[in-house]
């Protein structure tokens, strides 16, 4: 059984679904079509924390599932502008678990991670498979994937 790691950029898949669907991301479809047949040895979703009721009962959604939850506090800058991203954590965690499995799962379009890819796919010798919406996907990102998934509405809520 192929051992799989998950990491899941929480704010890029929100925003990346809502622009293009209107709809929100079910991961409960994607978990059950993303660990089919596979070991699941880590499985990270990296999130903004606002302190909202809402916001934590998703959280609790994503525990119950399988999910670790990373949270990070949203900051408002003093002209308006938010800082919020989780590029270095969940790149630091891919590298570490990387060498514990055999597929590296990304739930991001964000073409920072294509430098990722690239190196756990050449270097560690690993599969990577991309979970993104198509049009929102950095093409850099899909090159460098070993496979990439188009988040249709077959993986949304409702």
């Amino acid at each position: 059984m192929k051992k799989v790691a998950i990491f899941v950029d929480v704010q890029n898949v929100y925003y990346t679904t809502r622009q293009t669907f209107a709809k929100n991301f079910d991961y409960n479809k994607f978990w059950l079509q993303a660990t089919q047949g596979r070991e699941v040895v880590k499985a990270i979703a990296y999130a903004i924390d606002r302190g909202d009721r809402k916001q934590k009962e998703f959280q609790q959604i994503l525990r119950a599932i399988g999910f670790e939850v990373k949270l990070k506090p949203f900051i408002q800058r003093a002209d308006g502008s938010a800082k919020g991203d989780w590029d270095v954590g969940i790149t630091i965690d891919a590298l570490e678990y990387a060498t514990q499995a055999d597929v590296i799962i990304l739930v991001s379009g964000d073409g920072d991670f294509d430098l990722l890819a690239r190196k756990i796919r050449v270097e560690y010798s690993k599969r990577v498979e991309v979970y993104g919406v198509a049009k929102l996907t950095a093409s850099s990102l899909i090159n460098e994937a070993s496979e990439f998934n188009p988040i249709t509405t077959s993986l949304l809520l409702g």
